[in-house]
């Protein structure tokens, strides 16, 4: 299919089953976090899944290629982001699979039926307020600070929307990981698995993966840490394989 591409816009190939997914660089391109995630979900055969705050559609395009998953959902307050994720999906031939919902994180409850979903994936914006941007309605800062909405929001209309026993998929930073884990108990999805990814194999970890169940028994298991660069520029073969490279 041929999808016509706005001014400023590009293709990048996915490596995953030839798809590919149209960006604007100049607005906002996802990052290694989202992949990560994608690599980090559990979905199980005829789940359906629900990605808060979608952006152009990366992580349901993903996921699509990773998983058996019977129908996926990306919903994104951005209607240019929003755009772009529909003519992706379009340009790959997945309008039957995956649907992209322009909407408000905030109002998700309202969009979709309680306990409507299986998974639910996240990669939220980390940071907290707009204080110092010079520009808090750029597409960037939104999708990198909590202007929109915040983490309380996200994991407020996860618990919401899972079905009793649906996992909870989420990527964000260390820094909060105090604050992470006592919003998801308020809410009933209970930490269940965690990896904290580092860029060196002697830095701080920089990213946390975590999946929370709703109405989950008390039981974390923490996995081994992923390290992203064996030197500069050089990916270890687990991140190549995250990649399918």
């Amino acid at each position: 299919m041929t999808i016509e591409l706005k001014d400023k816009e590009r293709l990048d190939e996915l490596q995953r089953n030839g798809y590919r997914i149209i960006q604007n660089p100049e607005k906002f391109c996802f990052g290694m976090d989202a992949v990560l995630l994608s690599g980090f979900v559990r979905a199980g055969k005829g789940d359906i899944l629900l990605d808060l705050g979608t952006g152009t559609g990366i992580i349901p395009i993903l996921l699509e290629a990773k998983t058996q998953c019977a129908h996926l959902t990306g919903l994104e307050i951005q209607e240019e982001s929003a755009d772009m994720a529909r003519r992706s999906v379009a340009l790959n031939g997945l309008s039957h699979k995956i649907d992209i919902i322009t909407g408000d994180i905030k109002e998700a409850d309202r969009i979709f039926p309680s306990a409507s979903f299986d998974c639910i994936t996240c990669n939220p914006p980390y940071m907290i307020g707009s204080h110092g941007l010079a520009n808090p309605k750029e597409p960037k800062a939104i999708a990198r600070h909590e202007i929109l909405c915040t983490l309380e929001d996200v994991v407020r209309q996860a618990g919401k929307l899972l079905k009793p026993g649906g996992h909870f998929f989420m990527v964000h930073r260390p820094f909060r990981l105090a604050e992470i884990m006592t919003i998801l108990s308020q809410y009933k999805l209970e930490p269940k698995r965690m990896r904290l990814v580092y860029p060196y194999v002697d830095k701080e970890p920089n990213m946390v993966l975590l999946e929370a169940v709703r109405g989950g028994r008390p039981r974390l298991a923490v996995e081994k840490p992923l390290i992203v660069y064996e030197k500069p520029g050089v990916y270890t073969p687990e991140i190549y394989d995250v990649y399918g490279y």
